[in-house]
């Protein structure tokens, strides 16, 4: 993809704040312009940020001075904006999920495989030393052979603190789709790609009430199920069970935990980049924790992007659209499970991507 990669980023929402400053001032990337439906957005992000210019969406997507469309729009969006770079032979980095409809993800990629571009999706948490130490304390045999696994996810729901957050309670939201991403990232580096799932889903409440902002008080529907569990049978054989709730108040469930022969391994919250990694080895008397030995020190949001630049052709990205779309087709596998009370066979898989060695935020700053 070259050395000096120029960045253009649609979408100047909370997010592209933590992924600004990232990326601004960074030696091996540019960020050379930004767009939002929001002009008026664009103009006072591009004002903090000499030599960015602020351009229209369709601009942006045709202009000579971007090399990677960093797409940070809504989900419904993420397709589009997708392919619009792709079409103008652009590579294109996302937020996740990849689309927000399945079929929409795989168009993304054959475009992108057809316009010899690459496409990469957050996200890129689970390249940080929580994860990544805990994949290193695997694949050593901390645990011996992994037998099985599990996942939790719980809150009261995003409503108590989002000022808008409708969007997480209508199609395309809900807590795997939202959450989601995170703990089946991890898991896929944790023990391989998916065959086949089993999911139940349920919906107790059919409305939410805003409690916080300008909306406070306001109640609005739910449209979509609001807890989401199943088991996820890995192709070496290995099976975890996953939760994913905005109902219940709190877990005392470790995020992540994966059980061996000879030992569990207790696992960050995958939406963070680090976090302690803990083993109890079989016959222990106390759980011990294990210092950082693998993943990108003291990440931040946008990692993931670099990481996809750094691979300029030598190596898959490890946030790729091929992790991304499994992952996404996973989670509606779960959906649709739930809905036809069937096992589903997955169509897609992914290679594990490459672990991330213990990385000095020197080497990648």
């Amino acid at each position: 993809m070259g050395d000096a990669h120029r960045i253009g980023v649609i979408g100047l929402g909370v997010i592209s704040r933590a992924y600004l400053d990232t990326l601004v001032g960074h030696r091996a990337v540019r960020v050379t312009a930004v767009a939002d439906l929001d002009a008026s957005r664009s103009a006072a992000v591009a004002a903090e940020l000499p030599g960015v210019q602020p351009l229209s969406v369709e601009e942006l997507l045709s202009s000579p001075d971007v090399d990677t469309v960093l797409n940070l729009t809504v989900p419904a969006a993420h397709a589009e904006i997708a392919l619009g770079a792709v079409g103008h032979g652009k590579h294109v980095y996302g937020e996740k999920p990849l689309a927000a409809e399945l079929t929409d993800a795989g168009t993304v990629l054959e475009a992108a495989a057809k316009a010899g571009v690459g496409v990469g999706c957050a996200p890129d948490t689970v390249l940080g030393t929580g994860v990544q130490t805990a994949r290193a304390a695997v694949e050593a045999g901390a645990v011996g052979r992994p037998l099985f696994a599990s996942a939790a996810m719980v809150t009261p729901g995003h409503e108590r603190w989002h000022p808008h957050p409708d969007f997480y309670y209508t199609a395309g939201g809900g807590p795997l789709l939202d959450m989601g991403p995170y703990y089946l990232s991890a898991l896929v580096h944790l023990l391989g790609p998916v065959r086949a799932v089993i999911g139940a889903s349920s919906r107790r409440r059919t409305e939410r009430v805003i409690g916080s902002g300008p909306r406070a008080g306001e109640r609005i529907p739910v449209e979509v199920d609001s807890h989401v569990s199943g088991v996820l049978e890995h192709e070496g054989g290995v099976l975890t069970t996953i939760t994913t709730s905005f109902d219940g108040v709190a877990t005392t469930a470790a995020p992540i935990e994966v059980h061996g022969e000879r030992g569990t391994l207790t696992v960050p919250d995958p939406n963070n980049f680090d976090g302690e990694v803990r083993l109890l080895e079989l016959g222990g008397a106390q759980w011990r924790t294990l210092p950082p030995s693998a993943g990108y020190v003291g990440a931040a949001r946008g990692v993931g992007l670099l990481d996809f630049v750094a691979a300029d052709g030598l190596r898959a990205p490890r946030a790729s659209g091929e992790l991304a779309l499994h992952v996404l087709e996973t989670m509606t596998a779960l959906l649709r499970s739930s809905a036809e009370g069937r096992r589903i066979e997955l169509s897609t898989s992914v290679e594990r991507p490459v672990p991330v060695p213990l990385t000095p935020v020197r080497e990648w700053r």
